[in-house]
């Protein structure tokens, strides 16, 4: 029997077995197993040569446009964007990836249109796999969608192909070892999951000596997915298009039941505040540059993310400024003008930095 098969056999299981107290640890064992062996699946296809989606990653930033055909991905690629992606009202306009770029703050934040999620494109249904697979180089997933309907189905595809939207990373830590059987230790106390599943998970993993160290309340699903390495946490915002097809009380409606940002690509309705969301969900800042004695140069910044340092900002402009830092001066966050800082010193937006070194 084939991978595929067996992937295939054990789902049809569990969409079969009811969840209860005597089969949750056979559940367990199954969707351990499913998750093993897809992750091993796609591990031998990428290792195969063969034509599909590849787009450089380029600029400050890469977002991802997502969404059922002719939603208006690449009306609203076109509107952000210089691109230009083909336009029409029937399915599939975009048959490859369209790349443009948006220039906001002086930032330049690369927008990818692909082709339209469909029902089943996570188990490559449409070339799904090919188009999913670009989504993991994103910064930030847009969901752009013109029907309720079609938000669950996107979510679906895009969490049965390892997409984790809006989550961190498990706060599970597993170090093997030669010898001695798992050891469990955990700082929360654990209601959704015991150590009987969690040592079940760790059988079907082959992992027998570990020490485990948990920091959450964490489930099954999170469990497992704290051991898989095909897992991609990423960001993400659902925009509604076609308002200008909506009245004001069907909008209010759709906007109760889901947090979304309403537009008209097509009137241009809106843009102005999606920019800003996006400018804020990517958690960039910018920097501006300052020469000793001289003043500072405001017309082009760095580009950086939130939390950054002056270390980075060193490394950023030349390997030798970090080699041979002294200190920096600080206009903007500080206490006060030029406050003297080190390479620790966080970063916020609009900062000005000027670079002293030996």
């Amino acid at each position: 029997m084939g991978l595929e098969d067996e992937i295939k056999k054990i789902e049809d299981e569990l969409k079969r077995t009811k969840y209860n107290k005597a089969t949750q640890y056979h559940i367990g064992m199954l969707k351990a197993k499913l998750a093993r062996l897809t992750e091993q699946t796609e591990k031998l296809k990428t290792g195969k040569k063969g034509k599909g989606f590849s787009v450089k990653k380029s600029g400050d930033a890469t977002i991802l446009l997502v969404g059922f055909p002719s939603v208006g991905k690449s009306t609203l690629l076109t509107k952000l964007t210089n691109a230009e992606s083909k336009i029409g009202d029937y399915d599939f306009t975009t048959l490859d990836i369209i790349p443009g770029v948006m220039k906001y703050n002086s930032a330049k934040i690369q927008i990818l249109d692909i082709p339209g999620i469909i029902h089943g494109a996570s188990a490559g249904k449409g070339r799904g796999k090919e188009i999913l697979s670009v989504v993991r180089n994103a910064d930030l997933i847009i969901i752009l969608i013109d029907e309720e309907k079609q938000l669950p189905v996107v979510e679906k595809e895009l969490y049965n192909a390892g997409f984790r939207l809006n989550q961190e990373k498990p706060k599970v830590f597993v170090s093997k070892k030669h010898s001695g059987g798992i050891r469990i230790e955990s700082t929360v106390k654990l209601t959704k999951i015991d150590e009987k599943m969690i040592k079940t998970v760790l059988n079907e993993y082959r992992i027998h000596n570990a020490d485990v160290v948990i920091r959450e309340d964490i489930s099954l699903d999170r469990f497992i997915d704290s051991l898989c390495t095909n897992r991609v946490y990423v960001p993400s915002i659902v925009v509604f298009n076609k308002i200008d097809m909506l009245d004001k009380k069907r909008m209010e409606e759709v906007g109760r039941r889901i947090d979304c940002i309403f537009i008209s690509a097509k009137n241009g309705e809106n843009l102005e505040t999606l920019k800003k969301v996006l400018w804020k969900k990517l958690n960039l800042i910018r920097i501006y540059m300052k020469k000793i004695r001289e003043d500072p140069d405001l017309s082009e910044p760095l580009i950086m993310k939130k939390g950054s340092k002056i270390t980075d900002v060193a490394k950023r402009i030349h390997k030798e400024f970090a080699k041979n830092f002294k200190y920096a001066r600080i206009w903007g966050s500080s206490k006060f003008p030029g406050q003297k800082v080190g390479m620790n010193y966080e970063l916020k937006d609009k900062d000005i930095v000027e670079l002293h070194v030996r």
